[in-house]
């Protein structure tokens, strides 16, 4: 029996030997073509990123030589999820134009959520109401330190901001103004802290970027825990505000869209839906033109737009105006603002601002209605 289970064993692996010989070679053959249809062009040894569309972008696995272990080529995973995670901002004061004023940093530290609130913006309409947004919205958790925006004095710590004396019912609640240790043009720059649950200085008080003030909280108008952040100019009133994406510092390698968009009669088209997409990535935005004339715009830019924190690269706008859709390319730079002007029938313009100011610029009055 043993004789005849190993005169089985040498006749399989014979036989086994004469078709690995036969189909060595095939596979050989196939393997050189493959490596032969590689591009010229092709780096080698390498891992080579194609950029363009998303659903084009492939990573290749490093070409391997004859000598060399054939290893499997995998498909690549779907795109990475978005993540919150964000550069470092630019160092504060950052200009890079004259014009320019970047002079905050965030109210709310970088490990947080420290960015607008991308539906509730300044200038816009308070939902189902005519009351305008002076600054912005920061949706951050309750009890998230607020932090200083830059150096200065503390002149207002409690209730009764907007009435100007202690008021529970204030409609910015617990909140704190810092008039800053600098200007802007000869004018004083004032930064507002509202909504907090609890303050943690006191008028008076000398605070450094950074310094806490107090938590996010829902005191006052609110419909949820954030922090409402105000710029204001010259005066701490509530009509002397500015647009605070302005003036925060971006991340590093990011901007800042700002734009005005007119009738042909040069009049300021409101709450007009502006779309914005990076062609690098096809993230897209979309930001209003403010709600109305009552809003005080930048002195240089006269803007009716402000969209900030843009990666920078290569984007497109886009909006409709009497069923016609405009569209124009544009180039978003780190560290600065990318200025346009639109004017329906007329096209568009990247021409800087002329410094002249509008007549009636002194003369825009807000509204008494007031909900931060």
């Amino acid at each position: 029996m043993v004789w005849l289970v190993t005169l089985i064993g040498v006749v399989v692996v014979l036989i086994w030997g004469r078709i690995v010989s036969q189909i060595s070679p095939i596979n050989q053959n196939l393997l050189n073509s493959q490596v032969n249809s590689i591009p010229d062009n092709f780096p080698q040894g390498s891992i080579n990123i194609i950029t363009g569309n998303s659903d084009s972008n492939k990573q290749v696995e490093p070409v391997l030589t004859q000598e060399e272990a054939v290893g499997l080529v995998l498909p690549m995973p779907d795109d990475p999820p978005i993540s919150l995670w964000r550069p470092p901002l630019y160092p504060t004061p950052w200009a890079i134009s004259p014009n320019d004023h970047f002079y905050f940093s965030r109210p709310i530290a970088a490990d947080e959520i420290n960015w607008p609130l991308a539906n509730y913006r300044y200038g816009y309409f308070f939902p189902e109401t005519d009351i305008i947004h002076t600054g912005i919205d920061i949706t951050a958790k309750r009890g998230t330190p607020v932090i200083a925006a830059a150096p200065g004095t503390v002149i207002w710590a409690g209730y009764g901001l907007y009435t100007g004396s202690y008021n529970e019912e204030d409609p910015y609640g617990m909140a704190v103004t810092v008039e800053h240790d600098f200007g802007y043009k000869d004018k004083n720059l004032l930064t507002v802290y509202g909504h907090m649950d609890r303050i943690d200085v006191e008028k008076g008080q000398r605070v450094e970027t950074g310094t806490q003030l107090g938590i996010v909280g829902n005191t006052g108008f609110t419909t949820g825990p954030h922090l409402h952040f105000e710029v204001r100019y010259e005066t701490n009133s509530y009509f002397r505000t500015r647009n605070p994406e302005l003036w925060l510092s971006p991340p590093q390698g990011w901007g800042v869209l700002v734009g005005q968009v007119k009738t042909f009669d040069n009049y300021y088209i409101h709450l007009k839906e502006i779309y914005v997409r990076s062609k690098d990535t096809n993230q897209s935005w979309m930001v209003l033109t403010y709600a109305t004339n009552s809003i005080n715009r930048d002195e240089y830019y006269k803007e009716n737009l402000a969209l900030s924190d843009l990666p920078a690269g290569s984007y497109s706008i886009s909006f409709t105006i009497d069923g016609i859709t405009y569209k124009q390319d544009l180039i978003i730079y780190p560290g600065a603002i990318t200025f346009f002007s639109f004017r329906d029938k007329i096209g568009f313009s990247f021409e800087t601002p002329s410094i002249q100011k509008p007549e009636d610029w002194e003369n825009i009055v807000l509204s008494d209605k007031f909900l931060p």
